[in-house]
């Protein structure tokens, strides 16, 4: 991978500096340093400048087990860098409290913060994306609105709020830096960008992550549809099959039909899967208990929660945690 090196970087080159976070995410990592290093050589001169930094200032590893070289370690950096916090797994253990102390102290000192994948999270817990517009993975925004439900999270690909931007995950960081290089070079030279590394054009601020329903299931029945939403939209506080059929203008045994055919389940079965899907990412993605877990997914019994989880995953919400399980009250 091609490197700037400070001392040779021309004055006026904007400096990044990514913070490699323990299994950050690799794609995320080369989707937003990439777009940097090929407007240098479109422009033939040195726009952009980069370092990484990872809290021991000697080595990151990403989730795919490739260690990278970093370059240094928390030093302090001029006001007019900017970092990109890299995160992937298990983000609320590898955002250590040095590097939160890290980030707050840099921005106190004025620089800009980013981030890209899981990255947002660091951010937040920093307490430097209060007031702002931000936006994370999508299969950890359920998690990140449990752990800080006053921000203002979004569902799209990337958001730019002031000096704060995120993305959320794989190549969507691609689609931030470019944004950054529009605003600061012109939509010349990220046209030519994206040309360069085989993109798609330019996307905006206001796309949405994750296909829409009909796309990501192959179901093209609107009423069904139309459905599905409210289900993904009603976790919590299910709404019951009947009062989705009235809803959607059909009886429940038409909803009946329309399950069956296009997705080879009942109403009820299928909305049970989301639900322990969702439980799933909380239990995995956050430290909240097993008991509020159960119920942000609409489990008001814990031994209920406990017994449906094991019929879906086979173990236990307690075991999926690596913990031993609790007293015999609270299982299935």
């Amino acid at each position: 991978m091609e490197r700037a090196k400070g001392a040779e970087t021309a004055a006026e080159a904007r400096a990044f500096v990514f913070l490699l976070l323990d299994r950050f995410s690799m794609i995320a990592f080369a989707a937003a340093i990439e777009p940097l290093r090929v407007a240098n050589r479109m422009a033939r001169r040195e726009l952009y400048s980069w370092r990484l930094v990872a809290e021991d200032g000697a080595v990151a590893t990403c989730s795919n087990g490739t260690r990278v070289m970093v370059d240094d370690g928390f030093a302090d950096l001029d006001k007019d860098a900017m970092v990109i916090v890299c995160g992937g797994l298990d983000i609320a253990h590898t955002a250590t409290r040095g590097a939160l102390t890290w980030l707050r102290k840099q921005a106190r000192r004025g620089v800009g913060m980013g981030a890209v994948c899981t990255g947002a999270w660091a951010l937040a817990k920093a307490g430097l994306l209060e007031g702002v517009r931000c936006t994370i993975h999508w299969e950890n925004r359920e998690s990140f609105r449990e752990e800080f439900p006053d921000l203002r999270l979004s569902n799209r690909y990337f958001e730019r709020d002031g000096a704060r931007w995120t993305s959320s995950g794989g190549a969507a960081a691609s689609d931030m830096m470019l944004a950054m290089i529009n605003e600061e070079q012109g939509r010349d030279l990220a046209a030519m960008v994206v040309d360069q590394l085989a993109l798609t054009p330019l996307r905006a601020a206001a796309d949405e992550q994750r296909l829409s329903v009909p796309a990501r299931m192959g179901v093209r029945h609107p009423k069904l549809t139309e459905v599905i939403r409210r289900m993904e939209a009603n976790i919590e506080e299910p709404i019951s099959p009947a009062v989705l059929a009235e809803e959607s203008g059909m009886s429940t045994r038409q909803l009946e039909r329309l399950f069956r055919r296009y997705l080879d389940r009942s109403p009820k079965r299928y909305y049970m899967e989301l639900r322990l899907q969702r439980a799933r990412n909380l239990l995995l993605q956050t430290d909240m208990s097993v008991i509020n877990v159960a119920l942000a997914c609409g489990f008001t019994s814990p031994s209920h929660f406990s017994k449906c989880y094991r019929s879906q995953y086979d173990r236990t919400p307690y075991r999926e945690r690596g913990v031993a399980d609790a007293a015999p009250a609270t299982r299935g």
